[in-house]
Formats: structure tokens, C-alpha cells, sequence
């Protein structure tokens, strides 16, 4: 389960800018929403693996 290229845009581009803005000013580049994306849906696919492992069925703050 590698991370590989994601095709949906799994984060919301505008609330990702405005959390950057109100840390200090800094601007963000169009790969690095992308990257972002693709260690978002990384995230989900170790979480859900793990959860499969665990013989549940519910994603939760423990799999991540």
C-alpha cells in the first residue's frame, strides 16, 4: 500500500490556505496541495488496513 497519485481531491483547497494564512505568511504551491492529498488518502488506506486487521468496520481516531 504505497502513495500513489490520488485522482479525487480528498481536502478542501480554500480551508487548507486559510488555516497556512493564519499560521504566518506564507504562501502555498499547487504541489503542495497535491502532496498533501496523497498523505491524506495515505492516512485512510493504513487506517483502514488496520481496522480490517481489527475485524471492525468504523474508522476511528485510534488508526490513524
Amino acid at each position: 500500500m504505497g502513495k500513489d497519485k490520488v485522482t479525487e481531491m480528498l481536502i478542501v483547497k480554500s480551508k487548507v490556505r486559510e488555516y497556512v494564512k493564519g499560521i504566518g505568511e506564507f504562501n502555498i504551491s499547487s504541489d503542495f496541495i497535491e502532496a498533501l492529498n496523497v498523505e491524506v488518502a495515505y492516512l485512510i488506506k493504513t487506517a483502514a488496513k488496520r481496522t480490517k486487521h481489527n475485524s471492525r468496520k468504523t474508522l476511528s481516531a485510534k488508526d490513524v
